[in-house]
């Protein structure tokens, strides 16, 4: 295995190594426990009543952590957050740990 120099300026640091990873982000507007039965009978037209308000913000949520909070805007056309709330660096960092 090559020996990596950290002072040579050449060498990119480990962090920008990350940096092009793809992660799966999911937006979660509200959560609603079911019973397997009641899923079961949903049909098309049906409602869902979750426990958020409208006026809640919702969470953006990278594998099993919220990283960030916002606002669901429309933009050109598509559904778009506006953050107002970003968790902190180390709470965001674990969030990846499950893909690395």
């Amino acid at each position: 295995m090559e020996q990596v120099n950290e002072n040579d300026p050449t060498v990119t640091p480990a962090l920008d190594l990350l940096m092009d990873i793809e992660l799966d982000a999911t937006l979660q507007f509200g959560a609603r426990e079911m019973q397997l039965k009641e899923i079961l009978a949903l049909s098309p037209g049906d409602v869902i009543e979750l426990d958020r308000n409208v006026s809640d913000p919702v969470d953006l949520v990278i594998g099993d952590r919220i990283v960030a909070r916002g606002e669901v805007v429309v933009l050109n056309g598509y559904f778009a957050l506006n953050v107002t709330e970003v968790a902190a660096p180390q709470l965001r960092l674990e969030s990846i740990r499950c893909y690395l």
